[in-house]
């Protein structure tokens, strides 16, 4: 309850990504950095598509922001999705499952 009292402002972002093993290496990459500000905290969880199902593979990461103003809510959360373009840049440029989905796209729009 005092967490609710000290950090009112909350943001829940979800990212869906293709497989479960990129939305895993999203969560490694992004959870190496700690929150710069003791005004914001932030927890990562991979979570299903579907939430009837907890047996489904997990391939959205979920982040979880707390923080005590909106505006270092939206400063965390800037900083965050300047990460989180890096990281998609990366597998995009470099991961064999994203290279392999978008070879297919292109074969399926020839």
């Amino acid at each position: 309850m005092t967490t609710e009292l000290e950090f009112p402002c909350t943001l829940t972002l979800d990212i869906p990504l293709p497989t479960p093993r990129l939305a895993s290496a999203a969560l490694s990459a992004l959870s190496v950095d700690a929150e710069l500000s003791p005004l914001v905290r932030r927890t990562f969880s991979l979570v299903s598509p579907s939430p009837d199902s907890s047996s489904a593979p997990k391939s959205i990461l979920r982040t979880c922001y707390r923080a005590t103003t909106n505006r270092m809510l939206r400063v965390a959360v800037n900083g965050f999705m300047e990460s989180v373009s890096v990281v998609l840049g990366v597998m995009e440029e470099l991961d064999v499952d994203v290279l392999e989905s978008g070879e297919s796209e292109a074969q399926v729009d020839s």
